[in-house]
C-alpha cells in the first residue's frame, strides 16, 4: 500500500508542477513519458529475467488463465450496462462505450469525443484514469480479499505497462506474463469496442 501511495503522490506532484509551470520544460511535444515507460518496462523485464523460476511458474499456471482478458471485458461491459439503468440521461451504449476504454484513457477518450462529443469524452477520460488509479492504490487490498488475479482484471488495458510493476510486486513475478498477455488482449479490443458502442 505504501508503494502505491508513493506512486500516486508522484503523479499528483507532477500534475501540480504542470498546472503551475514549476518546471521550465514543455512536455507536451516531448517523448519523455514514452522513454520513461520504456525504461520502466526494461526494469520489469530485467527483474523477471533474473529470476529463473518465473517462466517455470508460468508453465505451471492453469491454461484457463487465457480467458482472464475475456472475463475482464465481459465483466466491465456487464457492470457498465447495469450502471446505465441508474443514469437517465445516458444510454446503455454510452456507458458501455466509456467502460470499453478499460483504462486506456488516451485512445478511448479521443474516440468518444469524436463520436459523442466533449462531455462524454471527458467522462471517459476521468473514468479510465480512475480505473488505473484504483488498480495502483488498491492492489494490496485486491490481492488480499479477491486473489492474485484481481489487480490484473481491475487494471484492464494498463496491466502490460503502467500497473505492471504494482501487479508484479503484489501478485508475484509468476503472474507477469499473464498480466502482459491480459493487457495486450484488452488493449487490442479498445478501438473496436469503443467504436462499436459509439456507433449504436
Amino acid at each position: 500500500m505504501k508503494g502505491s501511495l508513493i506512486i500516486i503522490s508522484f503523479f499528483v506532484l507532477g500534475t501540480l508542477c504542470g498546472v503551475f509551470h514549476l518546471i521550465p520544460y514543455d512536455f507536451s511535444d516531448s517523448n519523455l513519458s514514452y522513454y520513461a515507460l520504456c525504461a520502466l518496462m526494461f526494469c520489469v523485464g530485467l527483474s523477471v529475467g533474473n529470476d529463473p523460476n518465473t517462466l517455470k511458474s508460468f508453465r505451471a499456471l492453469n491454461p484457463r488463465l487465457i480467458f482472464l482478458p475475456v472475463m475482464t471485458i465481459l465483466g466491465t461491459l456487464a457492470g457498465t450496462a447495469v450502471i446505465s439503468l441508474f443514469m437517465e440521461h445516458r444510454t446503455a451504449a454510452d456507458c458501455m462505450a466509456v467502460g470499453s476504454g478499460f483504462g486506456y484513457y488516451s485512445l478511448s477518450s479521443i474516440f468518444i469525443t469524436e463520436y459523442k462529443g466533449a462531455e462524454l469524452g471527458t467522462i471517459a477520460l476521468l473514468s479510465n484514469i480512475m480505473r488505473e488509479i484504483i488498480a495502483l492504490l488498491c492492489a494490496p487490498l485486491l490481492v488480499r480479499y479477491f486473489g492474485k488475479l484481481a489487480p490484473i482484471s481491475v487494471g484492464g488495458a494498463t496491466t502490460m505497462d503502467t500497473t505492471l510493476p504494482i501487479i508484479t510486486r503484489y501478485s508475484g513475478k509468476e503472474f507477469v506474463v499473464v498480466s502482459i498477455f491480459h493487457g495486450f488482449v484488452v488493449d487490442f479490443s479498445v478501438p473496436f469496442l469503443v467504436t462499436l458502442f459509439c456507433s449504436i
